[in-house]
């Protein structure tokens, strides 16, 4: 199999090459302050890698939700994440790895005040919030939380941002900080060199980092073996949603039938006792077609 120029920065091996490692940690911190817009003083100068979270139990999502874990000089701690599947409870995931790395800084006999903020950052692969008329968050969209009435800013220490790739804009080439890190992560498995939006740092350098010549053979093997894995969860996701809409529709079309036979027999005026009701229940779909039509035929059932 021939290797492309570069690697996709998406896969778990090559999001923790770039972003999880010691030797590519000025990397993370031009992400961080990409994503979170700092600029001159508040910008992140240094950052201590933490060790990683377990995977999630459900075996399924394990090669498809890639996160780094760091803590700047002032104690905040960031959970980056790249999430490549749109999965039923995404969002509480999220808030729910936020709240743990909040909660978990509170060892045994320490306070409260020695408490310091969490900001979550998690680029998606797919739109988390899909545009619609009238309504429409941003592609990098920042989350805290605000008093209804006046709304004010407040309580802080639990901070979200979402980069949603989808909602970059392919019509014209990437001009801020921001559009460029997802022109990155969404092409650089399709470009053959570095392009002239990227040309700089730190992006070439992210390039040159997930260029596959620089792979010995296992992390080329690795990295192929991640990316099988995410299309195999995507496949699994895949046909448990279409065995789901077909069994909806199995359900449906046996509701409709139950309705039509409930139909028919007040027509007739004839009384459907518990006993029929629970046999009609028992039946499915092609049982309750016959029966139906048995009961148009005969314009009757007898007790």
């Amino acid at each position: 199999m021939a290797r492309p120029v570069f690697a996709d920065p998406k896969t778990d091996f090559v999001f923790k090459r770039l972003f999880g490692s010691e030797e590519q940690k000025d990397l993370l911190l031009a992400l961080l302050n990409g994503l979170l817009e700092l600029e001159g003083p508040h910008r992140i100068v240094s950052v201590e890698l933490l060790a990683p979270e377990q995977r999630p139990a459900v075996t399924e999502l394990k090669h498809s939700i890639v996160d780094v874990k760091c803590r700047d000089a002032r104690g905040v701690t960031y959970v980056v994440e790249m999430q490549v599947l749109n999965v039923e409870g995404f969002e509480k995931r999220v808030v729910h790895n936020v709240a743990k790395a909040y909660v978990g800084q509170l060892g045994r006999g320490q306070l409260y005040p020695e408490l310091n903020d969490v900001i979550g950052i998690t680029i998606c692969d797919f739109e988390l919030w899909p545009r619609s008329e009238g309504h429409r968050v941003p592609m990098l969209s920042r989350w805290r939380m605000q008093e209804q009435h006046g709304g004010e800013k407040g309580l802080g220490q639990l901070q979200f941002v979402f980069l949603e790739l989808p909602k970059y804009d392919v019509s014209r080439p990437p001009q801020t900080v921001v559009e460029k890190w997802a022109y990155f992560f969404r092409e650089a498995e399709n470009l053959t060199m570095v392009p002239e939006a990227l040309a700089q740092h730190p992006y070439v350098d992210a390039l040159e980092a997930a260029r596959t010549a620089g792979f010995t053979e296992e992390e080329w093997d690795a990295y192929i073996r991640a990316g099988m894995a995410i299309q195999d969860e995507r496949g699994a996701l895949s046909l448990a949603r279409t065995e789901g809409r077909d069994e909806g529709r199995r359900e449906g079309q046996v509701e409709g039938l139950r309705q039509g036979i409930e139909a028919v027999c007040e027509v007739l005026g004839l009384e459907l006792t518990e006993t029929r009701r629970q046999e009609i229940a028992a039946l499915d779909a092609a049982g309750l077609s016959v029966l139906l039509a048995r009961i148009k035929a005969r314009q009757g059932w007898e007790a």
